[in-house]
């Protein structure tokens, strides 16, 4: 199979189990070959869940899952170092973090120690467990998902977490017909159950290394840089998108290439991600709240008032 044909059937295959999401699914995987994380907030029983399983299944990963809640502890993340008195020695005991694709699953219940527990292995792929330094194996996928509209007994992500993120999503609710499908689908059988990879993990970290080949104009990067400069100015925003962000949008959009098969990323790709990838990295100011004006409006409006720069105005 080229790569195209692979990376279209593993959204096909999560399509089988997630009627109507096709988007969220090609997000989740441009994520995903991008060697990012996805933050997914919406309201309980749209499939949040069901949505990282399909896609750990799709791709043959070993998936593990943590359920945040407010007495977890950090070990409980990581893993543990157990003493072995058969061997005398410790022995380290991984935790759920140890896996391909990890679901954290309401993150948002559990204290800011715990929640911090995930931000070494996110942005570095290890972690340190009794001063010892372990890698987790590859590919690694953490996809988090938190309650927006229940705020009681949580704790609101972190600035420096929520960068850790490429992605923030929302699933929404299906529309009758896909709510139908859902129902005629569930009626005998549960369809995840039913699911088997389409691609090996070989086959994935080769796709991830493709990902890296998409070129990227140094236009298009004036583009991501301009984008990113205008969310620090804007007047409803506190602190704008940091150059993490703007990396953030490039990788994205390589991986977006890639998964529309072509060869070279494009303005049109840059405009369609900005808002995944820069809103919930921006922090707003009061009058923003004031006037109910979202993070996703003000980068809608950043998109939408941008010039794409031309080679008569290069800069840089």
């Amino acid at each position: 199979m080229d790569t195209q044909v692979k990376l279209q059937a593993i959204i096909d295959n999560i399509e089988k189990v997630m009627i109507g999401k096709r988007h969220i699914a090609e997000l989740s995987v441009v994520a995903l070959l991008g060697q990012g994380h996805v933050l997914l907030e919406d309201v309980p029983g749209v499939g949040k869940t069901m949505m990282v399983r399909s896609l750990a299944k799709s791709v043959g990963a070993t998936f593990k899952r943590i359920q945040f809640t407010p007495d977890l502890l950090p070990s409980d993340v990581l893993g543990v170092s157990i003493y072995n008195p058969k061997d005398m020695a410790f022995e380290f005991r991984p935790g759920p973090i140890m896996g391909n694709i990890v679901l954290a699953d309401e993150i948002n219940r559990t204290s800011p120690k715990t929640q911090a527990a995930l931000l070494e292995g996110m942005e570095e792929a290890a972690v340190t467990v009794d001063g010892e330094t372990i890698e987790i194996p590859k590919p690694f996928f953490v996809m988090a998902t938190q309650n927006p509209i229940e705020y009681e007994g949580t704790y609101p992500l972190p600035e420096a977490q929520l960068d850790r993120f490429l992605l923030k999503l929302k699933m929404g609710y299906p529309d009758i017909l896909d709510e139908i499908e859902v129902l005629r689908r569930a009626e005998s059988t549960k369809p995840i159950e039913t699911l088997t990879s389409v691609v090996s993990l070989e086959e994935l970290i080769h796709l991830q290394q493709q990902v890296k080949e998409i070129h990227v104009d140094d236009l298009v990067k004036q583009y991501i840089v301009t984008l990113a400069q205008a969310t620090r100015e804007h007047p409803y925003v506190y602190l704008g998108a940091s150059p993490r962000g703007s990396i953030a949008l490039m990788k994205a959009a390589q991986a977006y290439t890639l998964l529309k098969g072509r060869t070279f990323v494009t303005p049109d790709d840059i405009q369609y991600l900005a808002p995944f990838v820069f809103s919930h990295r921006l922090i707003l100011k009061p009058e923003a709240r004031y006037d109910n004006v979202s993070a996703e409006d003000i980068v809608g409006r950043i998109v939408l008032n941008t010039a794409v720069p031309t080679r008569k105005s290069e800069a840089l």
